[in-house]
């Protein structure tokens, strides 16, 4: 998994609360089991229209808005469904880091295994940072985890908290495959250590 360890990038702003996994990634696209290639159907139903063609008035359809790699949504993000196709699009679109008051917790809990910085911060701050994605691509937000801090193109900061754990896991790119592959020296000596034990099983 990639690490991350400080970002600066474009921020696209979606002031929609209550966006749901199957907004996020509808139901039709879940048949596959690969991460990569669900970037193009991310938001689907509000990017394009019943004929295939995007919507120019959608935020990630917009020329400025195409290499977001910071999302500044509502409340209550990735509620519905638990599909982990959800962050796969959301992270093979190009976005690293998603701002929002609060969200589902299974869809939080799937953004850190896959490489994802899921901020939450409150009202008001969002509603700052909002007004700051709102200016385009001129406009460049920084997160930097480490310090736990986002700060806007003018220069105003907002810190935030996340599980030690799970910051620990983000820096070192570590999802649970990394973790697992971290204890490999004891794995194969406790399997060594059984085998001579009981070379029957």
């Amino acid at each position: 998994m990639e690490k991350f360890e400080k970002l600066s990038g474009i921020a696209a702003p979606l002031p929609l609360i209550n966006v749901d996994t199957d907004m996020i990634i509808p139901k039709q696209f879940l048949k596959t089991i690969k991460r990569s290639g669900l970037g193009v159907n991310l938001f689907d139903e509000m990017r394009y229209d019943d004929d295939g063609n995007e919507i120019p008035d959608f935020v990630l359809n917009k020329p400025q808005y195409r290499e977001a790699q910071i999302l500044v949504a509502g409340d209550n993000f990735g509620c519905g469904s638990s599909r982990e196709h959800a962050p796969w699009a959301i992270k093979d679109f190009g976005i690293r880091c998603v701002i929002a008051p609060s969200y589902a917790d299974i869809f939080y809990s799937n953004c850190f295994k896959n490489g994802i910085l899921p901020i939450a911060l409150p009202q008001e701050q969002v509603d700052v940072l909002m007004q700051d994605a709102e200016k385009g691509s001129n406009a460049r937000m920084t997160v930097d985890l480490e310090a736990q801090t986002v700060t806007t193109s003018d220069g105003e900061t907002f810190s935030f908290e996340v599980d030690a754990f799970k910051k620990h896991c983000l820096l070192e790119g570590l999802d649970d495959i990394g973790l697992t592959m971290e204890k490999v020296a004891a794995i194969d000596t406790f399997e060594a250590r059984v085998s001579a034990e009981r070379p029957w099983v």
